[in-house]
């Protein structure tokens, strides 16, 4: 063959295909499910002032995971039955999870439901259970996301939501003129967390009774996963000495049936996230509530949450091919420290007697909130916070490593140019409670120093980042 001819045919193959149509971007998803439960006891809780030891589990704690890819977008939402994950395990698993499967750190939302009644995966405790909680939740998590991404395929996803406002309740009340008992800093707040039903006048704030779900289907339009989000607290009354994922778990086991009917794929994977719930729990203030059997509460409100998410479903349009992009941002806070006076008076107080606090008419807390004063006065200046922004579609996703108090994400909510917004709190880290600048005005638990880590606008400063990152996720 001469030269030319070759060339001819060479050319000829080239434009050929150059011809052909590069391969479509195709949405995927996929999802896991991985039993983290203790194995060695006792474990410990820690979602009070006095940790309390478990011996037992009533039900499996578990670290559920779901994958989204679409071309070069990349998101895994992680969320595992434990009260959070303090920094830096949190940022060790996310750097783990991503040298497991290739997906950069930046791509990983890991956040814990806030279940009170579950061992925490942090921490230096020696004690040899401890430490094979905290091996046993960041080898779970990390294989979670891993299985989920291991096990994209092709997929559809749609977005709703649907209400349960009678389960959710804002802690902070303003109380009767003479009843608003002392701080533990021997201040008097306006607003008190949690206070008797006698003393109580109104709430300080509003709820948000909404669930979202992103609702996922595989190619043949068969029920693959559901990621729902509740602006809920925990609810609580776990028997002593017993393990549990609380509602967050319940709601897991019963909505592959809500979504997916008598018989659900095995693989079908319900999650649970929590809300903007810093201020919202589930004490009905006004005792209409008839008293409760061990986890019957939890199975209610679970239930409830579960028929919302089936009622959300119903009318949902599926797209087989949706955008998914995620951002990531670092924002540099000013951490809350004591002054001298406030270093002092904590010093005072634990030099006193349990006698002496009780003669003085001061808060029992108050040794607890001494000891934190003083630890505050350690921090460094400024902490590093990680937030993100998610689109799946037409449905956007944030996250804030804090309990965060319901006014934020109902603006989020309100500000966002997406349709379908929620915000998923203490995930990637836990640095207390996040107050808007007007509660902690009102004082409070969730305003105290030692609760409250960051400085008093940063609800402001964190929901013009995460709209900013919105409005580039949008355009």
């Amino acid at each position: 063959m001469n030269t030319s001819r070759f060339l001819s045919l060479l050319f000829s193959a080239l434009l050929f295909f150059l011809s052909i149509p590069a391969a479509k971007a195709q949405f995927e998803a996929g999802a896991s499910v991985v039993d983290i439960t203790p194995q060695e006891w006792p474990v410990v809780t820690r979602g009070s002032f006095n940790p309390s030891p478990r011996e037992s589990a009533h039900d499996p704690l578990n670290a559920r995971a779901l994958a989204f890819r679409n071309g070069d977008g990349r998101v895994v939402v992680c969320v595992a039955d434990v009260i959070y994950i303090r920094e830096p395990e949190s940022g060790n698993i996310r750097r783990a999870a991503a040298e497991a499967t290739g997906w950069p750190v930046e791509s990983i939302l890991l956040a814990g439901t806030h279940t009170h009644s579950a061992p925490a995966p942090y921490g230096d405790s020696p004690a040899p259970a401890e430490v094979a909680f905290r091996k046993r939740a960041a080898a779970g998590i990390v294989k979670a996301i891993s299985q989920a991404i291991g096990n994209l395929e092709p997929a559809r996803v749609g977005f709703g939501s649907d209400e349960v406002p009678d389960e959710v309740f804002n802690r902070r009340w303003y109380l009767k003129e003479g009843t608003m008992p002392p701080n533990p800093f021997g201040g008097i707040d306006t607003v008190k967390m949690n206070p008797s039903r006698g003393d109580i006048l109104k709430p300080a704030g509003p709820t948000d009774p909404e669930v979202c779900v992103v609702s996922v289907q595989n190619g043949r339009g068969r029920p693959l996963a559901l990621l729902a989000n509740y602006s809920l607290h925990y609810v609580g009354a776990v028997p002593g000495g017993q393990v549990s994922a609380d509602y967050f778990g319940e709601f897991a086991r019963l909505v592959p049936f809500r979504v997916a009917g008598r018989n659900p794929p095995e693989n079908f994977v319900g999650i649970l996230s929590n809300g903007t719930s810093g201020d919202i729990n589930n004490i009905d203030f006004h005792g209409k509530r008839a008293p409760r059997s061990p986890f019957e509460q939890i199975r209610l409100v679970a239930g409830k949450v579960a028929d919302a998410s089936y009622r959300a479903t119903r009318d949902i349009d599926y797209a087989k091919d949706a955008p998914v992009a995620m951002l990531q941002r670092s924002v540099t806070l000013k951490y809350r420290k004591p002054d001298e006076k406030q270093i002092e008076q904590a010093r005072s107080i634990l030099k006193m007697t349990p006698d002496e606090v009780s003669k003085a008419k001061m808060s029992k807390l108050a040794p607890h909130y001494a000891l934190r004063t003083l630890s505050g006065a350690e921090r460094p200046d400024t902490v590093d916070v990680t937030i993100q922004a998610i689109r799946i579609g037409d449905q956007a996703i944030v996250s804030l490593p804090f309990e965060t108090l319901v006014e934020i994400g109902l603006e989020l909510k309100e500000k966002s140019p997406f349709a379908n917004t929620f915000t998923i709190e203490l995930a990637n880290g836990a640095l207390g409670y996040l107050p808007t600048p007007e509660q902690h005005k009102l004082g409070g638990y969730e305003t105290w120093l030692g609760t409250s880590q960051v400085q008093y606008d940063a609800s402001r400063i964190l929901t013009d980042e995460l709209l900013e990152m919105l409005a580039e996720l949008k355009n």
